[in-house]
This record gives structure tokens, C-alpha cells and sequence, in this order.
């Protein structure tokens, strides 16, 4: 035990010559040692100091070893107690065991059966430092979880509430300028109360996307088994405005999956309008849906040969606020592939994007088979 701190060892047997040859025979073998040979008088010292392991005898005059050991956890719930006895009491030293006691060792004493004993014994007790100290860290962690949470609730109230209201009041006074008094405005304040109504309709894009995407979180998932090829063509009919004549659309075979429906719905949505906006000055716009297997896994992915990226920023791809395109070339707020990594993170899968600037992008991203619901 050279190098490391000895672990404490109390020691109580009422045949006082016995109790001070284990204190002396374990203290040459590295351990700290102190012995009592009376149950009280342990359990007096055990208050004042910590010990590591508990060795007492089975059968004493004021207090026996099974009572000892019950009331000195009751002190200290990390003891680990070892009973000792002799031969003929072997069957209630196994009862002691019952009642808390780790292991027990026979009278008399075998130094080479003793340490096995009590290295098992400091193991335990380590393994149940280790589980208390991992349960106090999840303890406070669920805290710390559970805290965020209310600042997330509180930062979703102030945004519907507190943020909306003065949008609100400046799109209808805006309007009312507009509608009221068109006629005696100059062009270049018509033009920038038109400017204010689109920076207001996009502040309002911004809070909605926002709210959706602080709620991911907190909404619970409802998974059953999604026929993926159904709600992908669902998807494309509601974006077919979206999608400029001359961009072809070509979805293959797509594995069905387990997911929450409304949510995957979003995924593609999201990802296939992006899809869309980003191939609309492209001659020849390309949008594909597919999905292969990878190393045991579906892989979903969707692909376009639109404006692209530099793979240089693909890591700020699923930042919130994050766009690697001017406003003035493609509109949006930074928040869909967000939202879209949200969805994907929850259900258990993985997200990554290739592409090449003028060159296209394609998203890949991974989902439960159906096979595990």
C-alpha cells in the first residue's frame, strides 16, 4: 500500500490481546489502525474520526457485533463492515451478512485470508464513494437542467409577450399611415414605411421561429412508425409553390422510420424549402430526396445543385443566426437548419452537410429504422 493513503481501520473485539494483535499485524501491512474492545467505546470513537472499514466481533459481553455494525452505519452510511468469528458461529456470521455486514473472516486469524477480505472491502466502499458522488453530480445537474429550463420559459414568455406587442403596434401604425394618408406622403416616405413593414414582417418570422425552436426542448416526442416516402411527397405538395418551374424533383426509395411525424415533417420542410430558394437561379435546379444504408444505419439525405457553401463554414451550418448567404441574395433567419439539427439530435441521429460554393449542398442526417419501434 507504499504511495497511497492507508485506508482506517477500526477494529472492536472484547478479548483485548486478540484486538491488538490485528491492530499491530494490519498496521506493518500499511493500514491505520485503532482498536476498542468494547462496542460503545467504538461507537464513541466513530463519531470523533472516519474510518473506512468496520472489523468486529461476532459475540461480545455489551454489545454483539451485528448490533454494532447496524448502529455504526446509522453514523456513517459509507462503513463497510466486516464481521469476525470462529468456526462454530460460521452460520450466523452469514446471517450478519444479511443485515449489512460485507464479509466475515474466521477466527483464528490468517493473515493470507484476512487481506483478500479487506482489499474486496475497500473496493466496495470506493465503488459506493464513486456511485454517491456520480448521483450528487446528477442531483445537480437535474438542478442546474431544471433551472435552465425555467429561464427557457421565461425568455419564451418575454418573447411572445413583451416582443410581439410593440411589433404589432408598429406594423398597424404603419399601416395606418399607409391607408390614411398615402395620397400626402413624398415616394421616399412611402418607400420607407414600406421598408418598415418588411423588416417588421421578417421581425415577426424571427420571434416565430424562435418560440418554435426554444419549445423543441420542452415538447415531448410522440414516435410511431413513419412512412417516410408518403411524407415527403406530402411535404413537396405543399411546397410546390416554392419550387420554380424548371427544377426537377426526383425522390427515391426512402426506408420507412420511427420518429414523431409532425416533427420529421419539419425536417424535410425545412429542408427542402432551403433546397428550393437555394437551386431558383440555377438553369437546370436539381432537388433530390434519398436514403441509403451506411454502416448499419439509414441515412436520409437531401441534395441540391444550387448556390452551395464553403465547407470551411460548415460548422456554423446548424448555428442559430448562422447564414453563410447574404440577406439580399436568399431571405431567412438562421434558424431553420437550427431547428432542423434540434429535431434530428432528439431523435437519437446525427447531421452533416457537404457542399462546394456554386457547386450545390447536400444534407445528410440519420434516423431511427422503423424496425425499432
Amino acid at each position: 500500500m507504499s504511495g497511497e493513503i492507508a485506508a482506517r481501520v477500526l477494529i472492536v473485539d472484547d478479548e483485548a490481546a486478540l484486538m491488538k494483535a490485528l491492530c499491530n499485524t494490519l498496521h506493518e501491512r500499511g493500514y491505520d489502525t485503532v482498536g476498542f474492545t468494547s462496542g460503545k467505546a467504538a461507537l464513541a470513537g466513530l463519531r470523533e474520526e472516519k474510518f473506512d472499514l468496520l472489523l468486529a466481533d461476532l459475540m461480545m459481553p455489551d454489545m454483539d457485533g451485528i448490533t454494532l455494525l447496524r448502529t455504526a452505519t446509522e453514523v456513517d452510511s459509507d462503513l463497510v463492515g466486516i464481521i469476525m468469528t470462529g468456526q462454530g458461529t460460521v452460520d450466523t456470521a452469514v446471517d450478519a451478512m444479511k443485515t449489512g455486514a460485507l464479509d466475515y473472516i474466521l477466527k483464528p486469524f490468517k493473515l493470507s485470508a484476512i487481506e483478500p477480505v479487506l482489499n474486496r472491502a475497500l473496493g466496495v466502499r470506493r465503488l459506493r464513494l464513486e456511485k454517491a458522488a456520480l448521483e450528487q453530480r446528477l442531483r445537480r445537474r437535474t438542478d442546474e437542467l431544471e433551472a435552465a429550463n425555467k429561464e427557457l420559459e421565461a425568455f419564451t414568455h418575454t418573447i411572445s409577450h413583451d416582443l410581439r406587442a410593440p411589433l404589432r403596434a408598429i406594423t398597424s401604425f404603419s399601416e395606418i399611415l399607409v391607408e390614411d394618408f398615402d395620397v400626402n406622403l413624398p415616394s421616399e416616405a412611402r418607400h420607407l414605411l414600406g421598408r418598415i413593414a418588411t423588416n417588421a414582417q421578417r421581425m415577426h418570422q424571427l420571434i416565430e421561429n424562435l418560440l418554435r425552436f426554444s419549445r423543441l426542448s420542452q415538447q415531448p416526442l410522440s414516435k410511431e412508425r413513419v412512412h417516410t416516402g408518403r411524407l415527403v411527397r406530402e411535404v413537396l405538395d405543399e411546397l410546390h409553390k416554392e419550387a420554380k418551374s424548371g427544377i426537377s424533383v426526383k425522390v427515391g426509395e426512402l426506408d420507412e422510420c420511427y420518429g414523431d411525424p409532425s416533427l420529421l415533417r419539419q425536417v424535410f420542410a425545412n429542408l427542402l424549402s432551403n433546397a428550393f430558394k437555394f437551386t431558383r437561379n440555377r438553369e437546370n435546379g436539381m432537388v433530390e430526396v434519398g436514403c441509403r444504408r451506411l454502416e448499419g444505419e439509414d441515412v436520409f439525405y437531401v441534395r441540391d445543385n444550387g448556390a452551395g457553401f464553403d465547407m470551411e463554414h460548415a460548422s456554423k451550418l446548424f448555428d442559430v443566426f448562422q447564414r453563410l448567404h447574404s440577406a439580399s441574395d436568399f431571405e431567412g433567419t438562421g434558424i431553420g437548419l437550427s431547428i432542423v439539427h434540434r429535431i434530428v439530435q432528439r431523435h437519437g441521429g446525427r447531421i452533416w452537410a457537404e457542399g462546394a460554393v456554386n457547386q450545390g449542398a447536400t444534407f445528410y442526417f440519420t434516423l431511427p429504422t422503423a424496425d425499432l419501434g
